[in-house]
């Protein structure tokens, strides 16, 4: 395993853990941010890292500063945005390659309104993008999407209760243009569960990587 190194990133004052893995030879460097409800910690988030790094990719997690200061629900996006964009400019100085943005869930959506906002990025990537709550899809989080002209990839469950109908994600990406792409995972919940088939959190991300880690190269 490449060896992690523990980090801590000023946002406006306020630190964060981070945890950075490069292994040698790394051709791009992709960071990703947790889920609103665990941290840079779960083996989700780890197992995916990880095998990014043994597919030859650098990578960084981090926690958003409530998890930091052990709260469970995320404040307001504005926190969140400042957080990736303190991530990225200390990246600034000395990345592998180019710096792609990624995060499970809400960590993706709040790279996206970052880039939105004019935070440089080489690509995004969103593993289970939470276009709506469960069970209400007229509530779309999609306005800030359509015009991004970066490289971004939608690795979705097709049974993710944050994405059905699987048409509208399709249709967004559509909206966005080419380079936005959809990647389903057949029978994939919004953690890629697959019911009936239990597998480790760590083990189910580190099938993701191969993808990402086709994609990142790709572009």
């Amino acid at each position: 395993m490449t060896d992690e190194t523990r980090l801590t990133i000023d946002v406006d004052g306020t630190p964060i853990g981070a945890i950075a893995a490069r292994p040698g030879g790394a051709t791009a460097t992709v960071v990703v941010a947790h889920g609103a409800g665990a941290g840079m910690e779960h083996p989700f988030l780890s197992g995916f890292t990880r095998a990014l790094n043994a597919l030859g990719l650098a990578t960084l997690r981090f926690n958003f500063a409530y998890i930091e200061q052990g709260r469970r629900m995320p404040g307001r996006p504005p926190a969140a945005i400042a957080a990736w964009r303190a991530v990225m400019q200390y990246l600034q100085a000395d990345a592998a390659g180019p710096v792609w943005a990624a995060g499970k869930s809400y960590g993706g959506r709040m790279a996206s309104m970052a880039v939105a906002e004019g935070m440089p990025a080489a690509g995004l990537v969103f593993l289970g993008y939470p276009l709506h709550p469960p069970g209400k899809p007229a509530q779309l989080r999609d306005a800030h999407l359509p015009g991004l002209t970066l490289p971004m990839l939608f690795v979705q469950g097709a049974n993710d209760p944050f994405a059905t109908p699987n048409e509208q994600l399709d249709e967004l990406a559509s909206r966005i243009g080419p380079n936005a792409v959809v990647d389903w995972i057949e029978g994939g919940g919004h953690s890629f569960e697959v019911r009936g088939r239990k597998r480790p959190p760590a083990e189910v991300a580190a099938d993701l990587a191969p993808r990402v880690a086709a994609f990142v190269r790709a572009h």
